[in-house]
C-alpha cells in the first residue's frame, strides 16, 4: 500500500531533534577520549602489564599508567593487580600528577594495608604532597599535608629507607614554614603592627628554633620589643642572638639597635662567656641558649638525591619496586 506523501513527510523540527539526539552519544565517546580514557580492550594480564611496563620504560608515564589502572580493572584478582595498583601510582607520580598518584597509593593502601610495598606507598604520597609545596608566599596548606605524611612514613617504618629521605625533607619543610611565619611577621612589621610580627617571631623560634630563621627572627624581635617600649625584652633576645649566633650580621645589626637605645647595649660575648642580662649586677642568668641542632642525618640508601629544595624531591626509582 502507497503510504501518502503527505504523511511520509516528518515535520522539519522533528528532524532536527532526532540528529541532534543521535549525535549525543558519539559527541560522549569524544569527550571521554579528549580525557585521556583508554577504550575497553579485552586482553590477558601478561600482555597489558608488558605493555604497561613498555610505556614507562619509553617515558610514557601517563599511558603507562593508564594501562597499569587497565590490568586492576580487568583482571582484579589476580596477582598483577595489586603490583599494578603501586606502579599506576609511581607512573602517575613520575609523569607530575600528583593528586592521581596520591590517589593511586591511598587506594593500594587501602586495599593492601600490610603488603610488602606499603612503606613505599606512604613514600610515593609524602612525595607527592612535597612536590606541591608552594612559596611561602601561597597558602601552606599543601605544606602541612606534606610534614604530616613524612611523619606518617617515620612514625610506621622508622628503619626503612624511605624514612632516611623523610627526614631530611622534614627539615626543608620546617625551614620552608619557618619562612611563612618571617614573611608574616615582616609584612606586620611594615605596618607598624609590632604586637602581631613579634607573635610571628616568637613561633619561629618556638617551634622552628632549628632553622635558618632563628637569627633573624631572633633580631626582628629585638626590633619589635624596642618598638613596643620593652627593651628588657629586647636585651633578651638580644643576648640569645649574641650567644648562638655571635658572628653573624643579624647581631651585629640588633647590637647597633641597642647602642642607640638609652638602656646598655649588649656587649658581644666571650666564647664560653655565660649569658649576663643588661641591668644584672654580674649573676648569671639561666641558661638562654637554643637547642643544640641535630647533626645532619647520614644520606638515605633511598632513591630520591639528599639537599633537594622544598618542592624539587627526587623521583623516588626509576623502576619502582616490584620490577
Amino acid at each position: 500500500m502507497r503510504i501518502p506523501q503527505s504523511r511520509a513527510k516528518l515535520p522539519r523540527a522533528l528532524v532536527v531533534t532526532l540528529l541532534a539526539a543521535l549525535a549525543l552519544p558519539v559527541a560522549g565517546c569524544a569527550s571521554s577520549r579528549t580525557k585521556g580514557d583508554l577504550p575497553y580492550v579485552a586482553r590477558d594480564v601478561g600482555t597489558l602489564y608488558s605493555t604497561a611496563k613498555n610505556r614507562l620504560d619509553q617515558g610514557r608515564y601517563k599511558e603507562a599508567a593508564q594501562l597499569f589502572d587497565e590490568v586492576e580493572r580487568q583482571h582484579p584478582y589476580s596477582i598483577w593487580a595489586r603490583r599494578a595498583q603501586i606502579m599506576s601510582a609511581f607512573s602517575y607520580y613520575l609523569g607530575k600528577d600528583y593528586t592521581a598518584s596520591i590517589s593511586s597509593a591511598q587506594r593500594f593502601l587501602a586495599v593492601h594495608p600490610g603488603n610488602r610495598d606499603a612503606p613505599y606507598a606512604y613514600y610515593l604520597i609524602a612525595l607527592g604532597y612535597y612536590e606541591q609545596i608552594t612559596d611561602v608566599t601561597r597558602d601552606q596548606k599543601i605544606t602541612r599535608q606534606a610534614l604530616d605524611a613524612l611523619g606518617e612514613l617515620m612514625r610506621r617504618y622508622p628503619n626503612t629507607r624511605y624514612a632516611s629521605d623523610a627526614r631530611l625533607k622534614i627539615d626543608l619543610v620546617n625551614d620552608h614554614l619557618a619562612g611563612k611565619e618571617m614573611e608574616i611577621g615582616r609584612f606586620y612589621e611594615t605596618r607598624r603592627q609590632w604586637l602581631a610580627a613579634s607573635g610571628r617571631y616568637r613561633t619561629v623560634i618556638d617551634q622552628y628554633q632549628q632553622t635558618t630563621h632563628t637569627p633573624e627572627a631572633l633580631m626582628r624581635l629585638t626590633e619589635t620589643y624596642l618598638a613596643l617600649g620593652v627593651p628588657v625584652e629586647a636585651e633578651k633576645s638580644a643576648a640569645v642572638l649574641g650567644r648562638n649566633y655571635p658572628g653573624t650580621d643579624w647581631y651585629k645589626h640588633a647590637y647597633e639597635l641597642l647602642e642607640k637605645h638609652p638602656a646598655k647595649p649588649v656587649a658581644p660575648l666571650k666564647p664560653g662567656e655565660p649569658v649576663v642580662p643588661v641591668g644584672t649586677k654580674g649573676t648569671p642568668s639561666v641558661s638562654v641558649e637554643l637547642d643544640e641542632p641535630t647533626s645532619t642525618p647520614a644520606g638515605p640508601a633511598g632513591p630520591a638525591p639528599r639537599g633537594n629544595p622544598v618542592g624539587s624531591g627526587g623521583q623516588p626509582s626509576n623502576t619502582g619496586p616490584g620490577i
